[in-house]
C-alpha cells in the first residue's frame, strides 16, 4: 500500500492528532523564532549589545528540560491531550508577556519561564501521534512533524517581514499568542493516545512510573541525551544566528532578511518530509547519517558568499540537509524509548539535548564579535562540527523500527 492509501486509510481522530501534533510544534517554533529576529533591536532599545540579549536565547533552551519532565510526567499520568492543551496556553500567555517587558532583566525571566512551557510540547505531542498511527507510517508522519519547526520559523520569517517595521518587536511578541486559540482544536478533534489509554487503565495512577523507566533505561537515555546535544547543536548553530549573520555581516534590511530565511525554512520543510519518507527505506540511522554529512559541502556556500542569490542557495541546501537529518528524531526517539515513560522519556531526552547546546548562540556570538563580526565563520564552526557529531553518534547507536506501541502495551 502506497503511503497516500495509507494516509486515506486513517480515521478522523489519526488524522486530527497528526495535524495537531504538527501545528503545535510550528506555533511552538513560530513562538521561539520571533525572538531570533529581533535581537538587534532589543538590544538597541535597551541599550546593550547583542551578547547581552541572546541569554534570553540560551535562557529558554536551558529551561526546555524542566518543562519536558514535569509536562511529561503528567502526560503519562493524566494522557498527552489535556496537558498539550495546557502547554500550549502557558507558552501562548508568556510569549505576549514578553511584549510588555520593562527591562532586559525581566525579559530574561520571561523567556526561561517561556522556555519551561516550551520545553513540554515536542514529547507529548510526538508520543500522541507517534502511538496513534501505523507502524509503517511512522517515518513519513515524523519528517511532517518535525517540519513544524521549520515551518514555524518560516512563519515567524513571514510575520517579520510583513510587521516587524510597523509594530516593533513588543508588537512582534504580542502577537504570538495566537497558538492559544488552537487549543479549540485539540479540544474538539483529538482523541487520547490509544497507547495511553492502556497504560492508564493498569498504572492505577502510579506518577512516578516514568522516572522509574529513566533510571532502568539509563543507557539509552545517556546516548539519547549525547546524540540530541549534537542534534540541537547542529540545529540551532544553523538557525538562531542566521537572521544577526544577514543583518550585522551583510548589512540586508527587514524585508531582505526576513525573504532570505523564508528560502531556508522552505528547504527544510522538503528536506524533513523526504528523509522521513526515506527513512522507512533504508533505516532511521542511514537516513540521519546522509542527511549530516550533506551538510559539509554547502557550508561554503552558505556562510561564505556575498550576493542574495547565492545565500538563497545555500540557505536552501543546508537546511534540505539539517532538517533532513532531524526528520527522523521523532520517530526515532519514540521508538527507542520505553512505553510506560513514552510521554516523558523522548522529551527530556530531546531538552537535556537542548541544555547542553544551549550555550551555542552566546558562543557564537563571541566568535564573531572577536573577529569583526564575522558571523559566517561562527556558523561554519558549528555547523560542520555538530554535522560530524550526529553523523558518527547515529551510526554507532541502536535502531528499533516497526514495533505496534498499542501491542507493546497490552503485553507490558
Amino acid at each position: 500500500m502506497t503511503i497516500g492509501a495509507q494516509i486515506r486509510s486513517l480515521s478522523r481522530s489519526q488524522r486530527s492528532s497528526i495535524l495537531a501534533s504538527y501545528l503545535g510544534w510550528t506555533l511552538d517554533a513560530f513562538d521561539f523564532f520571533l525572538m531570533v529576529f529581533m535581537l538587534a533591536a532589543i538590544a538597541k532599545e535597551f541599550g546593550t549589545d547583542v551578547k547581552a540579549v541572546a541569554h534570553g536565547v540560551f535562557l529558554t533552551l536551558a529551561a526546555r528540560p524542566l518543562g519536558a519532565f514535569v509536562f511529561g510526567l503528567l502526560a503519562d499520568r493524566f494522557g498527552r491531550r489535556p496537558i498539550l492543551m495546557i502547554d500550549i496556553l502557558l507558552f501562548s500567555g508568556l510569549e505576549f508577556a514578553s511584549g510588555f517587558a520593562p527591562s532586559l532583566w525581566s525579559l530574561l525571566a520571561l523567556r526561561f519561564l517561556f522556555g519551561i512551557a516550551m520545553g513540554g510540547e515536542w514529547g507529548i505531542g510526538s508520543s500522541l501521534v507517534m502511538e496513534s498511527i501505523p507502524p509503517k507510517l511512522r517515518g513519513p508522519v515524523s519528517g511532517l512533524l518535525q517540519s513544524g519547526y521549520p515551518s514555524g520559523y518560516l512563519l515567524a520569517s513571514i510575520v517579520y517581514f510583513l510587521l516587524f517595521d510597523t509594530i516593533g518587536w513588543r508588537g512582534m511578541f504580542m502577537v504570538g499568542v495566537a497558538p492559544a486559540l488552537f487549543v479549540i482544536f485539540i479540544r474538539m478533534r483529538v482523541e487520547e493516545s490509544p497507547v495511553h489509554v492502556v497504560h492508564s487503565a493498569r498504572s492505577k495512577g502510579d506518577l512516578f512510573r516514568p522516572l522509574r523507566e529513566l533510571v532502568r533505561h539509563w543507557e539509552v537515555a545517556l546516548y539519547l541525551v549525547l546524540l540530541m546535544a549534537a542534534f540541537n547543536s547542529l540545529s540551532h548553530g544553523t538557525q538562531d544566528l542566521y537572521p544577526t549573520f544577514l543583518q550585522k555581516q551583510h548589512h540586508f534590511d527587514t524585508h531582505t532578511t526576513g525573504w532570505l530565511a523564508i528560502v531556508g525554512n522552505l528547504g527544510a520543510i522538503v528536506g524533513g518530509i523526504s528523509f522521513g519518507i526515506l527513512s522507512e527505506r533504508i533505516g532511521r540511522r542511514r537516513a540521519i547519517v546522509l542527511g549530516a554529512l550533506l551538510v559539509l559541502p554547502v557550508i561554503p556556500l552558505w556562510a561564505w558568499t556575498a550576493t542574495p542569490l547565492l545565500l538563497a542557495l545555500g540557505a536552501f541546501l543546508i537546511q534540505v540537509a539539517v532538517q533532513g537529518a532531524w526528520g527522523i528524531v521523532p520517530v526515532h526517539l519514540n521508538e527507542l524509548s520505553p512505553g510506560r515513560a513514552r510521554g516523558t522519556f523522548p522529551g527530556f531526552a530531546y531538552q537535556l539535548g537542548n541544555l547542553a547546546a544551549s550555550w551555542n548562540v552566546v558562543l557564537q556570538t563571541s566568535i564573531a564579535e572577536s573577529r569583526h563580526d564575522d558571523y559566517g565563520l561562527a556558523l561554519a564552526i558549528f555547523a560542520g562540527g555538530a554535522a560530524v557529531a550526529v553523523a558518527v553518534l547515529s551510526w554507532i547507536g541502536p535502531e528499533r523500527r516497526d514495533v505496534d506501541f498499542v501491542e507493546e502495551a497490552k503485553g507490558a
